[in-house]
């Protein structure tokens, strides 16, 4: 996924940097996805454990303590890792415009270099026509029919 750098070789510039800065960033993404999925199996394992029916009333209480605890852990990871699904759809959205950008500079200079060559060419076909046409003109304005016509 990260190989849009062409294989340049230790290459350096704005698009080295660029993979370098988002190797680093899907580092960090992994990184909190991993902690943030740990914490909720972990706090969903405890509150499944507490969950437990125990007679003393003391211990129900600390029990429905611990398990507010945990469940309050539990949203929290899960709010972050919805954060972070936000945080992926922006990032993908945003680097498919400049992805497209990009697309749509490289068609800008294809088409320009292709109208640079159309040019010239129209440019050769003006001058080739110039010279036939003078060329023409001086074999009318010296031919023996001309003479005859005029007169």
């Amino acid at each position: 996924m990260m190989n849009k750098g062409g294989g340049s070789g230790g290459g350096s510039g704005p698009t080295a940097a660029a993979a370098a800065a988002a190797l680093q960033k899907q580092k960090a993404l992994m990184q909190r996805v991993e902690t943030d999925i740990t914490s909720v199996v972990d706090n969903f394992t405890q509150i499944v454990n507490v969950a437990r029916v125990s007679d003393p009333p003391m211990k129900n209480s600390q029990e429905a303590y611990m398990m507010e605890m945990r469940a309050s852990r539990l949203v929290q990871a899960a709010d972050s890792l919805l954060k972070l699904v936000s945080e992926l759809k922006q990032t993908a959205i945003f680097s498919g415009f400049a992805s497209l950008n990009d697309h749509v500079e490289q068609r800008i200079a294809e088409f320009d270099q292709e109208a640079e060559k159309t040019n010239r060419l129209l440019a050769r076909i003006a001058d080739d026509a110039s010279a036939s046409l003078k060329e023409l003109e001086s074999h009318y304005y010296s031919s023996a029919q001309r003479l005859t016509l005029d007169i």
